[in-house]
């Protein structure tokens, strides 16, 4: 029966890649970001992952549906190429990433489980948070949803989370995770269906509810595929795949990487306010450990003067922090005052230096964000920040980034900084050879009054209107004729009209 409802998802090699290369880009972003991640990225330096092409295995579609099917779940797991396509990149694409997130999911989905099972919630909706920030509390993405469940400012607080300039509670696991179960068991008030809840939670219930009318009132995800936001038809293939790689990467020959989260630790209330760098530096706790442990204090402080709030510590460290408080709070007052989210134990971190790498300066222009210059230059969003001491993702116009590049790329990437915004966006996904000279950056190509933009791999209508400004998709779609803007193809020359 579902091959029958979803042949059009096997209809050829062409309409998979376009559907799926954004998704699955997205997915190697997400698991780049998990180095923000203290436990994670200590992990990372501790224990290399050895990759090679000898652990690119690969199963027949027979057996990787029979395992789909195998796996205890009130949800449906089916199979077809797409989700084939994304199982490729946890468990070949990014396996080394992913081995990360198979050492956090021991300390995570225990919990998840228990807050789930406590709203009567299947458990294996766990799965959502791996395609959501890779199990990473501190995921921010570029329109700013934020924390393991990756909520929006207005969502986070309609669930009950507080959000300002100092208190961030979607970044608190627990209290997050809470905020998703309610969330989750009000879209099934509405749909009856988790297939459609876990879409809706993707986009939104509004654009489930279009894909439905406009399907002719079908309520099966499948059946209103087409319909749905380009994002979310890759939102179920990644839960499906993220639900085989957690079970089944012993066969693909994945171990996880060993987290070293404390062992045991506990809360206390405090009642004045304390910063937490103050906490690290008089008990020796590592900054980075106990803003891991406490990542919703977006600044490191505690602001607990007007109303009690909760830290968490490492049970070993409780009883010398109940001993020490007034020292603590009486050392370097000026982390209070300031409200400074700084290591103590260091003075900047900067790092001088990237062994084996070339620094650039970048200077950040209009219409910049940090994951643009990421990708521009590619490299890790959680590398950028800390190179720039940045948290969070606010930059302004002016500002000097600092960027470590290959060496032997550096010619091409310095000029990036002359590039405008068109160009730069241009040269994502471009492979850059060793030998720069090679390398062909996307130029303007104009034309009279027009600009020509051609068409590539993963470009959409929308993408390609965000490049140029003072264009618009309805003015692009009819200067081209173009009545399908889901047709496009890769060589396609169209026109955009320059604004003076």
């Amino acid at each position: 029966m579902f091959a029958s409802r979803t042949v059009n998802l096997f209809a050829g090699p062409d309409t998979i890649y376009v559907d799926t290369k954004l998704d699955t880009d997205r997915i190697a972003l997400d698991l780049d970001s998990l180095v923000g991640n203290w436990y994670a990225g200590l992990a990372l330096a501790n224990n290399p992952v050895v990759v090679g092409d000898t652990f690119d295995i690969e199963y027949p579609d027979s057996l990787y549906s029979a395992r789909l099917q195998s796996i205890n779940s009130v949800i449906n797991l089916p199979y077809n190429r797409i989700i084939k396509n994304h199982i490729h990149v946890y468990t070949i694409k990014q396996r080394d990433k992913f081995s990360v997130v198979l050492g956090l999911k021991d300390y995570y989905f225990p919990m998840i489980e228990d807050v789930f099972e406590s709203y009567g919630l299947p458990t294996e909706l766990k799965y959502m948070a791996v395609i959501e920030s890779a199990l990473n509390p501190n995921a921010v993405s570029r329109v700013g949803a934020t924390g393991m469940w990756q909520f929006m400012n207005s969502t986070g607080k309609a669930y009950g989370l507080t959000i300002n300039s100092i208190i961030d509670e979607r970044r608190d696991p627990v209290k997050a995770t809470h905020a998703a179960a309610r969330y989750l068991k009000d879209l099934y008030k509405i749909y009856n269906d988790w297939i459609l809840v876990i879409a809706a939670y993707n986009c939104g219930p509004g654009n489930v509810n279009k894909a439905i009318r406009r399907s002719g009132n079908q309520k099966d995800y499948w059946d209103i595929y087409y319909r749905l936001p380009r994002e979310t038809r890759g939102y179920i293939p990644q839960f499906v795949a993220a639900a085989y790689a957690t079970t089944f990467y012993a066969e693909h020959k994945i171990a996880p990487t060993p987290i070293s989260f404390p062992i045991a630790t506990d809360t206390i209330m405090l009642h004045k306010d304390i910063h937490l760098g103050q906490i690290s530096e008089v008990m020796g706790i590592p900054y980075g450990e106990i803003k891991a442990l406490n990542p919703e204090y977006r600044t490191g402080l505690v602001p607990a003067t007007s109303k009690s709030m909760a830290i968490t510590l490492p049970i070993s460290y409780l009883g010398d922090f109940i001993d020490l408080a007034d020292s603590i709070r009486n050392y370097k007052p000026e982390l209070i005052s300031k409200n400074m989210d700084v290591d103590p134990t260091r003075s900047s971190s900067v790092p001088v230096s990237v062994p084996g790498k070339t620094k650039l300066v970048y200077t950040v222009k209009e219409g910049d964000n940090l994951g643009y210059i990421a990708e521009w230059f590619n490299v890790g969003l959680s590398d950028l920040r800390y190179w720039n001491d940045i948290y969070g993702n606010i930059i302004r116009i002016g500002q000097k980034i600092n960027v470590f590049v290959d060496p032997n790329k550096t010619d091409f990437y310095s000029r990036i900084n002359e590039m405008t915004f068109a160009q730069k966006q241009a040269t994502k996904g471009i492979a850059v050879p060793n030998n720069v000279q090679q390398a062909q950056v996307a130029e303007e190509i104009v034309e009279g009054d027009y600009i020509i933009h051609v068409v590539r791999n993963g470009d959409t209508i929308w993408d390609i209107v965000k490049m140029y400004a003072g264009a618009t998709t309805t003015e692009v779609l009819a200067l081209n004729n173009i009545s399908d803007p889901q047709k496009i193809q890769v060589g396609q020359r169209l026109k955009i009209m320059r604004k003076s």
